[in-house]
């Protein structure tokens, strides 16, 4: 159902790439166009121009800075490719001005960067898209239903063994595999829940290609989650739960708006259901600028909520999962995830614990040399080296009385809501 909410929308372009163009298509046969196009260059606004999705003449600007006026246009797609630090900064200050966007995903793989762009969502009450639409086809519902229902034992086809995604990227680049990867993480933490320990197997450290790479997480549910990159004629995916008493696969295309084939199977491999259901990302991504859907919306299984869609929280997850694979090879073994949450007060905690370690450790050292520079002091009749010596006493006391005072600060200041998306 189209939301009143994305219907007419005047958008903004900050970069272009497939998943803009798919976005603008749709928002375009809602009525949207194109007012502003930045970090554009003339050949996709060329491109745009003979799809019908903008005027030959939309103004356009190297710069992002026309996108923070909101009078300028009502939202902004965000392109991952050609990403730039410059774009970056304008992504940061679109949202520290409390706008409203949808980014491509993965814009980057910095998971620094996808973090602080959380924080400052939250003080802002920004509203920040991310292009995860997958996890919202009522067939992912199913799966993670039967999921739910193989821990509680009522599943038709009993305890998961295992949950298995096979992916055929576009290419086998070290870049185009840890992308992939990313989108697929929302899929598999939708499903399977969020990992807390990563691991990787078949790729070797100093290759530029990542064609045989094969991640691994164990998750809350002790399921072992195993993603993989294969080789195949077209883009495209194939998610499977092995259960006990058979398995429940679906294909997944690469077509934005293609089929998804559900298929159920007995243990003898022998098909008990199949279903084919197609799902429009591009629509179900626009219509989250109105805000989530209503929970309890009904699904493909009876008794089956949908999954809510991606959060921006969600989306910095899953680039921390990418972020973490490169180390995980370059080590040969699994790196545990922490389960953190990114706020400013958090990252004062944590700034306060690696400063009271090293105010620990300086004053073992300031120790040291003041029993030194005093028992020198002493030998030599140094009276004024031996008083400065015996004041270490009070220097510590004094940066220790300093410390615990900044640990007030997190009382004074109120910790804000939670913005929007």
């Amino acid at each position: 159902m189209t939301s009143s909410a994305t219907t007419g929308l005047h958008i903004g372009l900050l970069g272009c790439d497939r998943h803009v163009v798919d976005l603008l298509t749709e928002a375009v046969a809602r009525g949207g166009r194109v007012v502003f196009a930045c970090d554009v260059s003339e050949r996709d606004v060329r491109m745009l121009a003979d799809r019908g999705l903008c005027r030959a003449d939309v103004p356009a600007s190297g710069s992002w800075e026309p996108l923070v006026d909101a009078t300028q246009c009502d939202c902004v797609l965000v392109a991952a490719d050609g990403w730039t630090d410059a774009r970056g900064e304008g992504v940061r200050k679109l949202v520290q001005a409390g706008r409203r966007l949808i980014l491509s995903h993965p814009s980057t793989l910095s998971m620094l960067w996808a973090y602080e762009i959380d924080m400052i969502r939250v003080d802002s009450g920004a509203t920040v898209v991310p292009d995860l639409a997958d996890r919202l086809h009522p067939f992912v519902a199913r799966l993670r239903g039967l999921v739910e229902a193989g821990l509680a034992g009522a599943s038709p086809l009993g305890n998961v063994d295992a949950i298995v995604m096979e992916r055929r990227p576009e290419a086998f680049d070290r870049e185009s595999v840890l992308r992939a990867f990313c989108r697929d993480a929302d899929l598999l933490r939708a499903v399977a829940g969020d990992a807390k320990r990563l691991s990787t197997l078949g790729a070797t450290p100093h290759g530029s290609s990542l064609a045989t790479l094969a991640v691994e997480l164990s998750g809350p549910a002790n399921v072992p989650v195993r993603w993989q990159a294969v080789r195949g004629d077209a883009p495209r995916a194939r998610l499977s739960l092995l259960c006990e008493r058979g398995s429940a696969t679906i294909d997944i295309p690469d077509d934005p708006r293609g089929a998804w084939l559900a298929r159920e199977a007995g243990i003898d491999g022998v098909v008990t259901s199949e279903r084919s259901l197609s799902f429009d990302r591009p629509a179900a991504v626009l219509d989250l600028l109105s805000g989530p859907p209503a929970a309890g919306t009904a699904s493909d299984a009876p008794g089956t909520e949908t999954i809510p869609p991606a959060t921006w929280p969600d989306a910095a997850r899953t680039i921390e999962y990418a972020e973490t694979v490169p180390r995980s090879i370059a080590k040969g073994r699994a790196i545990d995830l922490h389960q953190e949450e990114f706020s400013e007060i958090g990252t004062f905690k944590g700034t306060m614990a690696s400063l009271g370690c090293g105010i620990v450790l300086a004053g073992l050292l300031l120790l040291m040399l003041a029993t030194l520079v005093g028992g020198i002091a002493r030998e030599a009749g140094w009276e004024a080296g031996e008083r400065i010596a015996g004041a270490w006493p009070w220097i510590v006391l004094a940066v220790l009385v300093a410390f615990l005072a900044l640990q007030v600060i997190p009382l004074l200041i109120r910790e804000p809501g939670r913005g929007r998306r």
